[in-house]
Order: structure tokens, then sequence, then C-alpha cells
């Protein structure tokens, strides 16, 4: 029995429809929303002038605001959505590569499940690290649902 299920969230539809899954597949479950700011592609998910490569990287107040910002903010999108549902979610964020946080967040907070979405990119379209998506399918060691 699942008791408790991470859904990673980037703003994207997929990450909404991610959560949507896990609302209604996993209902007696926890749900914890993670939200990573992801330092490595800028940009990524549903805020693209959120940009993290500029000089100074990490460090400055007002990076930090905003990171917090977007994240509350995808929360409170998250939250909407689960009171559609009935339920209720935890949240956290975290700052770094979402595929090493993903993974480790799972296996540190002993989570059954991850439902993540999944970007369908070709081969082409990839980053050069890979997709998140397909790193954590391969490195997580609980299930994984990808949805597209």
């Amino acid at each position: 029995m699942t008791k408790h299920i991470l859904v990673p969230i980037d703003g994207s539809p997929l990450s909404r429809r991610a959560l949507r899954h896990g609302l209604t597949e996993f209902p007696d479950a926890s749900i914890t929303v993670l939200h990573v700011v992801d330092l490595f592609e800028p940009g990524y998910g549903a805020y693209p002038d959120f940009e993290t490569a500029y000089e100074p990287l990490m460090g400055s107040e007002e990076w930090y605001e905003r990171a917090e910002e977007v994240s509350e903010y995808l929360f409170e999108e998250a939250r909407t959505l689960a009171d559609d549902y009935g339920r209720e979610i935890s949240t956290t964020s975290e700052i770094g590569d979402p595929k090493r946080i993903i993974v480790d967040y799972a296996d540190e907070e002993d989570i059954d499940h991850i439902v993540l979405g999944a970007h369908g990119r070709t081969k082409e379209e990839r980053p050069v690290f890979g997709s998140i998506a397909e790193m954590v399918a391969r490195r997580a060691t609980v299930p994984v649902t990808l949805i597209r």
C-alpha cells in the first residue's frame, strides 16, 4: 500500500496533470509537492523570466526572494488543485539539480512512490545531461509514474 507520494512540480501543465493523477490514484496516501529551483536550466517550467544563471548565481537576497515567491505561487496553485479534490498536501522547496534532489528527497523522506510529469521530448530536444524524468525513473529506489 502506498502511504506517501512525492509530486515534483515546475508549474507546467504536465506537473499539474501529475498532481491530479496523484490525488485521484492514491486517495489514501499523503502527498508532498516538491518544487526544485533548477540552477542548471534557468527558465525551465512556468517561469522563464526567473533567470538563475546571472551573477551572482546564488547569494543575492533578491534572487532568494524571487525563488521563494515562485515556489509559493506554485504551492498555492497546488493547494487550490488539492482543495478541488477535497485533499490536503504538504509542500517543500529546494534549490539545485532536480534530478538529484528528487531522488534524494524520496530516499530521505520515506516516499513510497513518485509521480512526475514527463515532457516527452525527442532525443534531439533533451538537455545534454538527460531529461529530469528519465534520470529520476532510472535512479529512484521507489516506483515512478511518468505522466505525459
